[in-house]
């Protein structure tokens, strides 16, 4: 093991502007000495390629559906697969049985095996050691048949929320049993998680939080008093007409009140009219997505981050926002009272309610002096708990380890023995 670890990352689609917190995690990963190939089934469209970064990332990226449909690439796959004929039936017959019930279903399960052959080919050629998988549908499908097809090991980090709403038809039971280990990036996380596994495989399942780089957010401009931020996709599950509402009703009593919402998604028409049609369009501003080191320009100039989702995993944008020194308001759901602790570093509020988030705005901006003391407890909170550095380290170590047969038996690194 004193050579350096070579190992594939594969998603949807990669790089993306809401999941920097990847991007972070390879970086860091190979910061340790890791050879790290990202993959992508799906080429990323060009609005999330916001900064440098990203365009770097996805020049560098093997394109696993592009390289597919090439009749020569897939076929030079099949045939290579096919000198291993056990595994490849062994990997379409596994594929088939995991669909979920339907025609379609079916159909798509032998899209996602022909796409396994190809990525299976692509990483053997590379000689990569390990696979890692980020959320654990479609991708880790093609993941988990990859293995089968190549035995190249793999592991994939659960996120939830909507892995949760469906995960017979996804069948993480099979993804959890045929991994080598799992990571859950909270406590509530791994419970869920748990619900469908086997119990011999409990132990398998670490946590690994989501991180941050908190020297990123240093260096918070002055603040007003009455400006708030909203990051995140502009889809059903972030809650953001709650927060219209909420807001509607705050203006009456502060007039100055003015929102900022970064991102976009396939609401950002609808809610737009909303807006205006609520007479809110001098309060808020649709700025679409930003770069990692925009929105941490945008969290210095602000005194709030309001997130009021209805479902969560563990929200990367509440880790930045507190790394910025920020309170934030956002709702008690899933694994967010691990990171935000209310009254401590900012409020918690129940989900859908419109009332307890003005109140929570109101009561946040009025006070600046507990503001500033909430946001100075979350930046201890997340350099801690929540940063890149020590949480890809102990990544590494999880990869490390089960390559050399040796696994940890903790879920964290103060548990491993």
């Amino acid at each position: 093991m004193s050579e350096p670890v070579h190992i594939a990352y594969l998603t949807g689609e990669y790089p993306r502007a809401t999941d920097t917190f990847i991007q972070r995690e390879v970086a860091q990963l190979r910061q340790q000495g890791f050879v790290v190939d990202t993959c992508s089934i799906r080429r990323t469209g060009t609005e999330h390629l916001v900064g440098e970064e990203q365009r770097q990332e996805a020049a560098r990226t093997f394109h696993v559906l592009p390289a597919a449909v090439r009749p020569m690439v897939s076929v030079r796959a099949h045939l290579r697969a096919l000198r291993r004929p056990v595994r490849y039936f062994r990997a379409l017959r596994l594929a088939w049985q995991t669909a979920p019930d339907g025609v379609r279903a079916h159909l798509y399960q032998l899209f996602y095996f022909l796409e396994a052959v190809v990525l299976a080919e692509h990483l053997q050629q590379r000689g990569v050691q390990h696979l890692h998988n980020h959320i654990a549908k479609a991708s880790c499908t093609v993941a988990m048949l990859c293995h089968e097809l190549s035995r190249i090991p793999y592991s994939f980090t659960l996120h939830g929320p909507d892995i949760f709403f469906e995960p017979l038809h996804w069948r993480l039971d099979e993804k959890i049993a045929r991994a080598s280990f799992t990571v859950c990036i909270s406590e509530f996380c791994r419970s869920q998680g748990m619900i469908f596994a086997d119990r011999s495989h409990w132990d398998r399942m670490h946590i690994v939080h989501c991180g941050i780089q908190p020297e990123t957010y240093q260096g918070a401009g002055t603040r007003a008093g009455n400006r708030m931020l909203f990051v995140g996709r502009l889809a059903a599950v972030k809650g953001v007409p709650v927060l219209f509402q909420a807001l509607a009703e705050a203006v009456l009593q502060r007039p100055d009140l003015h929102l900022t919402l970064i991102g976009d998604g396939p609401e950002r028409a609808r809610l737009e009219a909303e807006a205006q049609a609520m007479g809110l369009a001098a309060h808020l501003s649709f700025v679409g997505y930003k770069s990692q080191s925009e929105v941490a320009q945008a969290l210095g100039e602000v005194d709030l981050l309001v997130l009021p989702s209805f479902a969560e995993g563990l929200p990367v944008v509440l880790m930045e926002a507190m790394a910025a020194g920020l309170p934030v308001l956002t709702t008690q759901i899933a694994g967010v009272p691990e990171l935000v602790e209310d009254g401590k570093t900012g409020l918690l509020v129940p989900p859908g309610d419109a009332g307890a988030l003005r109140d929570g705005m109101l009561q946040l901006l009025s006070d600046p002096a507990t503001a500033a003391a909430m946001g100075a407890r979350g930046r201890v909170k997340v350099t801690t708990e929540f940063n890149i550095e020590s949480e890809a380290t102990w990544l590494g170590h999880l990869i490390r380890s089960y390559l050399a047969g040796t696994p940890p038996t903790g879920k964290r690194p103060e548990d491993r023995t």
